[in-house]
């Protein structure tokens, strides 16, 4: 089980990172056992020309999910900080939210390594796929 809950998790996020929430443009909507969903509403900043949501936008949206699915799991360890992502862009989604299902795959004292599918609300094929590690820091 994670050892912070939903609740506990979006007070440290808020706390933390208010920038990620000033205009309510995300929402972490869960967290389970190695894992986190975020939705990310749509905004027209997001788009790029052609009417689709941007590469950025999705960046910003898989790596803050994965980083939420890691602090449910470990707590508040704010300095856990992204060492690698990778992206697949697998379709263009036109102007809508978008859905971050983050998945972790390994989770050690040093790294967590994560994937994350990423869908509109209203479909389940991908629009990007993801996978990232973070580094951890020790205790001290």
């Amino acid at each position: 089980m994670p050892v912070m809950t939903l609740a506990d998790t979006i007070a440290f996020l808020d706390r933390e990172f208010p920038q990620m929430r000033a205009g309510g443009l995300y929402e972490l909507v869960a967290v389970g056992p190695l894992t986190a969903t975020m939705r990310m509403e749509f905004h027209e900043g997001h788009l790029r020309p052609g009417g689709t949501i941007s590469g950025p936008a999705m960046m910003a949206l898989a790596d803050y999910a994965l980083y939420a699915a890691i602090l449910s799991n470990i707590g508040p360890v704010g300095l856990a900080v992204t060492t690698s992502l990778t992206f697949n862009f697998l379709r263009k989604p036109g102007p809508t939210a978008l859905v971050a299902e983050a998945r972790l795959m390994k989770l050690g004292r040093r790294l967590a390594v994560g994937e994350v599918a990423i869908t509109a609300p209203d479909s389940d094929d991908r629009v990007c796929h993801a996978t990232g590690t973070y580094s951890i820091p020790p205790e001290r």
